[in-house]
């Protein structure tokens, strides 16, 4: 075979490769060089985010204040075990004021809890974001008392 024959099979073979590779499925290689889990087509591009009593949204944090009038509910140490577009859910530590005396004098109280994030929508501040409308807390063992052993909280935005 000539030098032109042989650019000709090895333009196909090019040809063909690349007609068969999908074009935009590139994996990002996770530590340890296992390539990164794919998101179903259907997800939206961005993850929803956990909008603040700032108002500024983030993705998986570490720690959340749930009473921002008071600072006396908070949720610490969260581990996300998922963070999808539906919903998302963490185990971590609700710490709760006992108020007593007062709030000013009350203790904080550990409650282990599992925390699930639902109900994302369009965020009215960066419709091109979504956020998470819901947090429902599940207590695993202990509760503040009064409290049930689920309550479900409406999220800000």
């Amino acid at each position: 075979m000539g030098a032109v024959g042989r650019r000709a099979v090895v333009t196909a073979c090019a040809v063909a490769s690349l007609a068969a590779t999908p074009l935009g499925t590139a994996t990002a290689a996770a530590p340890g060089g296992q390539p990164a889990p794919q998101r179903a087509a259907h997800h939206q591009a961005q993850d929803p985010v956990l909008v603040d009593c700032q108002g500024r949204p983030g993705v998986r944090p570490g720690d959340f204040l749930l009473a921002c009038g008071d600072g006396n509910s908070r949720l610490t140490s969260l581990e996300w075990k998922s963070w999808e577009a539906t919903a998302a859910v963490a185990e971590g530590v609700n710490l709760v004021n006992d108020c007593e005396p007062s709030c000013a004098a009350g203790t904080f109280r550990s409650y282990t809890v599992v925390v699930r994030l639902d109900g994302a929508r369009s965020w009215e501040k960066q419709p091109d974001l979504y956020q998470y409308t819901r947090m429902t807390l599940t207590y695993t063992g202990d509760r503040p008392e009064g409290y049930a052993p689920a309550v479900t909280y409406p999220l800000w935005g």
